[in-house]
């Protein structure tokens, strides 16, 4: 085990921070970015976006993934994907607008947001709110959603071509085999099996 993963390995857990069970509506909006959380430290059943504590990772990836350093580029970079995103350059190349794979990455932006402090969980927790009718009104369950958000991410690395980025993303098939586990029916931990499709259209309750 390397030096850094033992540091990582000492942080203080996230649900000691944060020890309240999230509700079966909130799993289910945090699960919406569960596609994008391939990473082992990654948490996919809180809205805090690590199973440590590590604030300083969400800053990171967000400034180095995103060119996100403040809470107005966070914002502007929220609104952007929720009102076109990705999906409108597969849509002029599809004819299809996978609202899945911007959907994804708007809950992992904001669950980012809130892990580094540029946004408050009240704040996390409305923006999540505020995807969750397109979604609903777009998708009819967690296999329709994965199926767009693997057709998203493919047209936006063929977009990476050429460019400076194109070596950085993970291979298609590793999303396709995380995607794989998601909806396995015989995962127990996965969230989208925690908090089905339809959870959301029913009234919330405590886990």
């Amino acid at each position: 085990m390397s030096l850094s993963s033992i540091w990582r390995w000492r942080r203080p857990r996230a649900a000691r921070r944060y020890p309240d069970p999230l509700t079966a509506h909130q799993l289910w909006m945090v699960s919406l970015s569960a596609p994008v959380s391939r990473n082992r430290g990654a948490s996919r059943t809180t809205l805090y976006p690590f199973t440590r504590i590590d604030d300083d990772s969400a800053r990171r990836w967000l400034a180095e993934q995103w060119e996100i350093t403040s809470r107005a580029e966070l914002t502007d970079r929220l609104d952007g994907l929720s009102r076109s995103g990705y999906r409108a350059r597969a849509g002029r190349l599809l004819g299809v607008s996978p609202l899945a794979w911007d959907a994804a990455l708007y809950a992992d932006i904001a669950r980012l947001g809130f892990g580094c402090g540029m946004v408050t969980e009240a704040e996390a927790w409305t923006a999540l709110k505020n995807i969750v009718p397109a979604v609903v009104g777009t998708y009819a369950s967690w296999h329709e959603y994965a199926d767009h958000y693997l057709l998203g991410r493919a047209v936006w690395r063929d977009g990476l071509h050429g460019t400076r980025d194109a070596a950085v993303p993970a291979p298609q098939s590793a999303a396709d085999a995380h995607l794989r586990t998601l909806l396995d029916p015989a995962n127990r931990t996965s969230p989208w099996n925690l908090a089905p499709w339809d959870t959301i259209s029913h009234p919330d309750r405590p886990r």
